[in-house]
């Protein structure tokens, strides 16, 4: 499976930097950026992945001189932000931060009102993030075999929240239950925020999440227990806890890949000259610590390597059955 290639006319650079459009009537003229730049984060504010996108906002703001703004819009697991970005003009100042989950998983699902692989553009990888399984309060184990043990004891008692229907939180779920053979309760959230909230209130026992700061904090106080980790290995913060391969579930062993999309349209030469810039972001020593100080994995790279790695997630996903996945 291939994106969709369209072909545009060419564009000039100016010896300040700026891409300039040649007069096409309703097409854009001029330099740009020619105006703020929007990143619809496609997450609720207060999570990584906002502040991630936050602070990457902030960087592109000084590289490019003109001010670049972030805007949530949460739902549906992404694609209420992904909505907003393929309405969008295609003249590089609206963008979309999001996990590539959303098209590679959800149309497997049934799930997907677009073919987002249609409506956007990859535009740059940003980070790896490893999904952790943890349980709440309301969860008596303190292993992962002992989830096995009661979920196999009682059958969909066990209450799993994610982030939200195909969502890399979702996948591990449906993995795990396929390579197990167990049946859990799916619980899908809007984002990951709120889902917080109410894990360490024990509105359900389990809980898929991306490893960051706040979580691990709740670890160490013993408020939430770490059962197994989605990763290539053991995280150097928590090295007591699993792989799911180490667990004999090397389909469950999921990390979150997140990046940059455009809106369908975006002239080749604006999406290169966007890849770039993230790239070049991503170089900054402040953005690349906060990334790894909680486990997560700078990736930069060009368009073409993003869109293989999407692509090769798209037809990992193939294997999972879409009538046993319930949302």
């Amino acid at each position: 499976m291939e994106l969709t290639r369209r072909h545009f006319l060419p564009v000039a650079w100016t010896t300040a930097g700026a891409l300039v459009w040649p007069h096409t009537g309703s097409a854009q003229t001029g330099p740009w950026p020619s105006d703020a730049v929007r990143i619809i984060v496609v997450y609720p504010p207060g999570g990584l992945s906002d502040g991630v996108a936050r602070t990457l906002a902030e960087q592109l703001g000084l590289q490019l001189g003109v001010p670049v703004r972030v805007e949530n819009r949460a739902g549906g697991g992404g694609s209420v932000g992904l909505q907003a970005l393929a309405r969008a003009r295609p003249d590089g100042h609206t963008l979309a931060f999001s996990a590539v989950s959303p098209l590679t998983l959800r149309p497997h699902l049934g799930a997907a009102a677009h073919d987002w692989l249609r409506d956007v553009e990859p535009v740059a990888s940003v980070m790896y993030t490893p999904v952790l399984l943890v349980g709440t309060p309301a969860f008596a184990g303190r292993t992962f075999d002992a989830l096995l043990q009661l979920a196999r004891s009682r059958p969909r008692a066990l209450r799993w929240a994610t982030s939200g229907v195909a969502t890399a939180g979702h996948l591990v779920l449906e993995q795990v239950q396929l390579g197990s053979g167990i049946a859990v309760t799916h619980v899908p959230y809007k984002g990951g925020g709120q889902q917080l909230t109410d894990a360490l209130g024990g509105q359900f026992e389990l809980l898929s999440t991306n490893v960051a700061p706040a979580q691990l904090r709740y670890i160490e106080a013993g408020r939430l227990t770490p059962l197994a980790v989605g990763a290539p290995q053991r995280l150097a913060v928590l090295p007591q806890v699993p792989t799911f391969e180490e667990l004999g579930l090397p389909h469950a062993n999921v990390a979150s890949l997140f990046g940059l999309f455009a809106p369908a349209g975006t002239p080749p030469a604006l999406l290169d000259r966007l890849n770039t810039e993230i790239n070049r972001a991503l170089e900054v020593p402040a953005i690349r610590e906060r990334l790894l100080a909680s486990d997560n994995l700078p990736v930069a790279g060009d368009r073409a390597a993003f869109s293989r790695r999407i692509e090769q997630e798209w037809a990992g996903n193939r294997r999972l059955d879409r009538a046993s996945i319930k949302p």
